[in-house]
């Protein structure tokens, strides 16, 4: 069964792909003339669209898509005539790099203070809390990566202004290049998991078996940690899944605002170039890991509570 749930993502990724491809072909403006420039004769621009195959039927290059796509073929990059997938394989690491630290942050700010918030509900501490969560909800992620890196790398000179660094290079400049973009990338996120962290464990608070444990002389800290954490985790999990793709979407403006080699940000050259390979395959790839990411966070329901059946 578990084979057969990963393999039900195979339609969900063709539809990903399908759509990724005809919105691209409706937006306006011509590849042959991006590249080549307004001065271009008709046969250059002609032969270009040859080479690109842009002047077959619709249908034809949706099929050719296809294939391609079946056997991990991309496309050519039209910006940097380089094969598709080694751009993306290439700026991958960098874009999970940054989800993943800023997943990180997400559950190491939300899961404590969403249950200390929920444990003293409606105490100022609460209070402080909810405020703080509407703050970073509120808050573009961009402006606050400027303002992050006026304070901490033009004005103390704590962390790299641009760029990133493999983790080859060392841990220690790996994560202080991934310190403000995760940060950045993950307050949103982080408030929102916050608030739905102290809305479970709220609910849990209330149960039956809370006030039983409590009647048998368990101290608040074995409630909350033992009993109450781990009921609520389950569909905290679920919104963490689904954030996880946020952040890869999210990525893109991130990655630009600290100048990170990243699949966000080779989209959104492709964009502006009109790159129709590079921008089809990133969609795909990106819709494929945020599939895979939901199957597995459905596969862990069983180990968070045996009452779930994986099957």
């Amino acid at each position: 069964m578990r084979a057969a749930r990963l393999l039900a993502l195979i339609p969900t990724v063709v539809m990903t792909a399908t759509i990724a491809f005809v919105l691209l072909r409706v937006v306006p403006g011509d590849p042959a003339v991006l590249m080549l420039g307004l001065d271009a004769s008709p046969a250059e621009l002609a032969q270009l669209r040859h080479q690109l195959g842009e002047d077959r039927p619709i249908w034809a290059q949706y099929a050719a898509w296809l294939a391609g796509l079946a056997t991990g073929r991309l496309g050519t990059s039209i910006q940097y005539h380089a094969p598709v997938a080694g751009l993306i394989a290439a700026r991958l690491p960098v874009t999970l790099s940054l989800a993943a630290a800023a997943m990180a942050v997400t559950v190491v700010v939300a899961l404590p203070l969403g249950l200390l918030a929920a444990a003293r509900a409606w105490s100022p501490l609460d209070l402080g809390v909810l405020t703080a969560t509407q703050l970073g909800l509120a808050v573009p992620n961009f402006w606050l990566g400027i303002l992050l890196l006026l304070a901490f790398s033009v004005a103390l000179r704590w962390f790299p202004l641009q760029g990133y660094a493999p983790l080859g290079a060392g841990v220690g400049a790996w994560a202080a290049h991934l310190a403000l973009p995760a940060v950045t990338l993950g307050a949103a996120r982080a408030a929102q998991l916050m608030r739905f962290v102290r809305g479970a464990a709220l609910e849990e608070l209330g149960r039956e078996y809370v006030r039983t444990a409590r009647g048998k002389g368990l101290g608040e800290r074995a409630v909350l940690l033992g009993h109450v954490l781990r009921n609520a985790l389950i569909p905290v999990v679920t919104v963490a899944g689904l954030q996880f793709g946020f952040l890869l979407g999210g990525a893109i403006i991130v990655e630009q605002v600290f100048g990170l080699p990243g699949i966000g940000r080779l989209v959104l050259q492709g964009i502006f170039a009109r790159d129709l390979p590079v921008v089809q395959g990133a969609v795909v790839v990106l819709a494929a890991l945020v599939c895979l990411l939901n199957a597995l966070v459905d596969l862990l329901y069983g180990a968070l509570d045996p009452r779930v059946s994986v099957e």
